[in-house]
């Protein structure tokens, strides 16, 4: 195998955020972009020699071109072989599960999650270390170091591999050997849940379904599980085939884009169950009969009964959350007297204390939750421990979500955001926010009393690492909160999001509409932050 040095220039805008680095395709096309980041992560590893890592994506746009990129690179940088899956492609917690289950040294994977894929639009590449999760804050600020100094990459001159081609391939000391994306996930989510009960429910018409792949990677999966093991009817699964540009669709699972899915599961003809997944199958929205379920409450129904399917039957070592998530499972935590934390936005927070064992289910607000049988946020595994739930309890998930509610209270619950803000604007609004923290407290607001202003700092418990300004936070004497944070998801400008809480005890209030029962916290919220005054915005971009 011939290898080659081939010299090359920094570019200046590759610090990976909490899920890697995303950018438009064109700027991934920069001659040696692509080349640059990917061997600024090898050079940032001395241990890669003679180890193994997996490789896929979600399909999107540039997916295949860019495989065939770091095959070379990684061939040229001295790893043993490649994990890849079929077509280029595996869902972002199924390369998590091959990560751990045959033990590799990491992996890389081609993602932006939710965001528009095509040639115009967005594209993202993160490393997952051996434990199957996104690497450390500490890893990745080593390569985005190294990324301003790289002057040259190592590319080994082999033909490009056929990805369709299922089987081993031997390149000198080189292994690549391509699987199926599916299999090893589905195995995995038998091994959790009760999939006799399942079947049984289904075939008995007792549950009906409609899941929306959005046309992103969770098709082919959910083909596998839903339809083919499971007995779901093939129009049981919508948007199925995984496009490159997810059909000219925003992949993102929430009211607004997978409108096709709210529309049935709003009308009079809806099934028992609605879901969907965004694109690398990590994000899940719950639906069920006209209701939708929040991702905060989501995360605290599933902890509240988590006994109830097979692989949680001897219950929870703790929970955690996103600070921007609803308090929500913090009430179940302290039912059932286990620990729950309280985390900065990324999924990497959460993989340190399952490592360490202090917690079982995790989750944000932002369509994301998970457990210990990975290390990554899991769409599919929310999805089919909703149907669990449902298919032991025989109730409908209204039913659930208000039962629930009847025992810990709601926290009424909603997020704007405004999206594609220029960057100085929005880093005006918080450096304003910043500047009133110290005189907030004690103040009164119409109901409402502040009782704390500050900007989220987290220690891990684990590491000792420190994360500051993860958010500013504004919390009120009864228990309210508004967040205000900057999300490091898009690719253009920034995206300011506002989170709304508010605690309801009195069942009675229980199905108040969210926007009614927080119009006062929303107008705080742009008291505070004035971002349509300084925007020239009348509403956000999304609610949720």
């Amino acid at each position: 195998m011939q290898i080659e040095t081939i010299t090359t220039s920094p570019y200046n805008d590759q610090n990976p955020g909490t899920s890697g680095l995303r950018k438009k395709v064109k700027v991934f096309q920069q001659p040696n972009y692509l080349e640059n980041f990917v061997q600024a992560i090898f050079d940032s590893l001395p241990d890669r020699i003679g180890k193994t890592l997996v490789l896929g994506g979600d399909g999107r746009y540039f997916n295949l071109s860019a495989i065939q990129t770091i095959i070379k690179i990684a061939a040229a940088n001295g790893f043993s072989g490649l994990i890849i899956g079929q077509g280029g492609l595996l869902s972002t917690p199924a390369a998590s599960n091959l990560i751990r289950k045959y033990n590799a040294f990491g992996g890389l994977i081609l993602s932006a999650s939710h965001n528009p894929g095509g040639p115009d639009e967005d594209f993202g590449i993160k490393y997952n270390a051996g434990n199957g999760g996104p690497a450390p804050e500490k890893d990745t600020v080593q390569f985005y170091q190294r990324s301003q100094i790289i002057d040259r990459y190592y590319i080994a001159d082999i033909d490009n591999v056929d990805l369709d081609k299922i089987g081993d391939l031997q390149i000198d000391d080189f292994k690549i050997t391509i699987i199926d994306p599916v299999t090893d996930y589905a195995e995995l989510m038998q091994s959790i849940f009760d999939f006799d009960l399942l079947k049984q429910s289904i075939s008995s018409g007792y549950i009906t379904l409609l899941f929306d792949a959005m046309h992103a990677i969770t098709g082919p999966y959910a083909k596998r599980i839903l339809v083919d093991i499971l007995g779901a009817s093939p129009e049981s699964i919508i948007n199925v085939q995984p496009l490159e540009d997810f059909g000219g669709h925003h992949p993102d699972p929430n009211l607004a884009h997978a409108h096709e899915l709210a529309a049935k599961m709003f009308s009079a003809d809806a099934p028992t169950f609605g879901a969907a997944s965004d694109g690398d199958g990590d994000r899940n929205m719950i639906t069920g009969s006209q209701i939708f379920v929040t991702p905060s409450d989501s995360l605290a129904i599933m902890a509240a009964n988590a006994q109830l399917i097979p692989a949680y039957a001897k219950g929870l070592n703790g929970v955690a959350r996103s600070m921007p998530t609803s308090q929500a499972v913090d009430r179940v935590a302290a039912h059932y007297n286990i620990p729950c934390f309280e985390t900065p936005t990324g999924w990497k927070f959460f993989g340190n204390l399952m490592d360490a064992g202090k917690i079982t289910l995790c989750g944000e607000e932002s369509f994301g939750t998970g457990s210990t049988h990975v290390r990554e946020k899991d769409g599919l595994w929310a999805i089919l421990f909703w149907l669990n739930l449902i298919a032991r309890k025989r109730q409908p998930v209204a039913d659930i979500v208000h039962e629930h509610w009847q025992k810990f209270g709601r926290d009424i619950y909603c997020r704007h955001d405004y999206e594609a803000i220029d960057n100085d604007t929005a880093n005006g609004i918080i450096a304003q926010l910043r500047d009133q923290l110290p005189s907030l407290p004690g103040q009164t607001f119409g109901e409402y009393v502040v009782k704390y202003a500050d900007e989220f700092s987290y220690h891990d418990s684990v590491d000792g690492s420190i994360s500051k300004n993860q958010g500013i936070r504004i919390g009120f004497e009864d228990g309210s909160r508004i967040v205000f944070r900057l999300s490091g998801t898009g690719t253009v400008g920034a995206t300011l999001r506002i989170y709304l809480e508010k605690f309801e005890p009195d069942p009675a209030q229980h199905d108040q509409d969210a926007g009614i029962a927080l119009a006062e916290l929303i107008e705080l919220a742009e008291h505070f932050c004035q971002v349509k005054q300084r925007t020239g915005r009348n509403e956000p971009n999304v609610i949720t």
